[in-house]
């Protein structure tokens, strides 16, 4: 078991380096362990940008790095201050106090020191082990094949051994990560062991907006990259790679996604189990809308009955064809999109074929009942009834049906 190799050569190195280094240092050497743990959150606050600085821009290394580094320069003090200690009282019993005193002296200093050093082990073991339990329960659940590098498999490895030793215990009894940590890994871990669910999870209406984003749209026409995921790529390789590369470049675009997740995390895990959103199936016009030929030119029928047969199988052809890929979207920000929109005017018989379509921003409110999208140089007021959303635009009748 890697756990108890761990405990042995730990205790056992710093049992020896107490018993060398004697009492007052070792004693100051726990106290600087037990004032790191409780100062290393604080002082990561003022440390991160400083890591920023120097050019890092990992969000694992910025959210690891700062704390480990609070935590060293707290026991660096401690140790600093052990010295100075150590010293004096050295110098006390070497020149001043008598040989019996002194000999009486290292013997003490340097047993005590052998069992503050088991203490100051038992301490680094709790530490180490919080530490082993906080990153291999991601890495566990993502990085789950043969192809990971070495130290990750060593750490799932480690993990796995925490929970069936009950160590994980020990880890549990110090944590102070929010509960949120944890379901988020739970959460990533069933996305990517379940690329199906993806689909899903663009639907959610909370990441409709996010989904617009440069960066993901690239990702996900990326074709490469979805080889990769349905290839079972390891997680490494998914993160080398240039798309997602640019996605952990952009601090902001990770902190968007972070505060997304985590507000809606409850909400996020039932509409990946059920497909249904509690939190936000009362507004009916969230979603994305593809447009649907039949209501469509049922309505344009109504509108012009006097119209020939011939005429009418023409422009539904027409409509079949160039409304094929045309989807509106309207998020939780209330932004709206509209994706691939053709020129509204009916093209005349013959007609050379229509120049390429569109896609609109802006954004929608609700009032009076009704819906209102503004896009630029053009307000439209759109229906929803029985889960079609009509509206009228150059004289053209507009119906969008919902994406399950």
């Amino acid at each position: 078991m890697t756990i108890w190799l761990l405990i042995v050569i730990l205790i056992a190195s710093v049992a020896a380096l107490g018993l060398r280094q004697g009492a007052i240092r070792v004693g100051f050497s726990f106290v600087g362990i037990l004032m790191g743990a409780l100062l290393a959150a604080p002082l990561a606050k003022l440390i991160k940008p400083l890591i920023g600085i120097f050019g890092v821009k990992s969000p694992i290394l910025l959210w690891a790095v700062p704390p480990v580094v609070g935590f060293i320069l707290v026991s660096v003090l401690f140790k600093v201050c052990a010295a100075v200690a150590h010293q004096k009282v050295e110098v006390f019993y070497k020149y001043k106090a008598g040989d019996l005193r002194l000999a009486l002296w290292e013997r003490l200093n340097h047993r005590l020191g052998l069992c503050l050093g088991l203490l100051n082990g038992v301490a680094y073991l709790v530490l180490i082990v919080f530490g082993i339990n906080a990153f291999s329960y991601w890495t566990v659940q993502l990085a789950t094949t043969e192809n990971e590098p070495l130290t990750v498999r060593l750490l799932n490895r480690m993990g796995n051994d925490l929970q069936s030793t009950g160590f994980s215990k020990v880890a549990r009894s110090v944590d102070s990560l929010q509960p949120s940590y944890y379901e988020v890994a739970d959460l990533t871990g069933l996305i990517f062991n379940n690329p199906l669910l993806e689909a899903r999870l663009s639907r959610y209406p909370a990441f409709l907006g996010l989904a617009e984003r440069q960066e993901l749209l690239d990702i996900a026409a990326d074709t490469e990259f979805t080889n990769l995921r349905v290839r079972g790529e390891s997680f490494k390789n998914l993160l080398d790679h240039p798309r997602m590369q640019a996605i952990l470049g952009n601090p902001e675009l990770l902190n968007t996604i972070k505060d997304t997740v985590v507000t809606n995390l409850t909400d996020l895990q039932t509409f990946l189990d059920t497909g249904r959103s509690p939190k936000y199936e009362s507004e009916k016009i969230l979603g994305r809308w593809r447009f649907e030929v039949n209501s469509a030119f049922s309505a344009l029928r109504r509108a012009r009955p006097t119209i020939t047969a011939n005429e009418m199988q023409r422009i539904k052809r027409w409509m079949a064809s160039a409304f094929e890929k045309t989807v509106l979207i309207a998020t939780t920000e209330k932004q709206a999109f509209v994706k691939n929109l053709p020129s509204l005017k009916i093209p005349a018989p013959n007609a050379p074929p229509a120049p390429s379509t569109q896609n609109l921003s802006g954004k929608w409110d609700e009032t009076g009942g009704k819906y209102l999208f503004s896009f630029p140089g053009n307000d439209l007021v759109a229906t929803l009834d029985g889960g079609r959303l009509s509206m009228s635009s150059e004289g053209m009748s507009l119906v969008f049906v919902h994406e399950d």
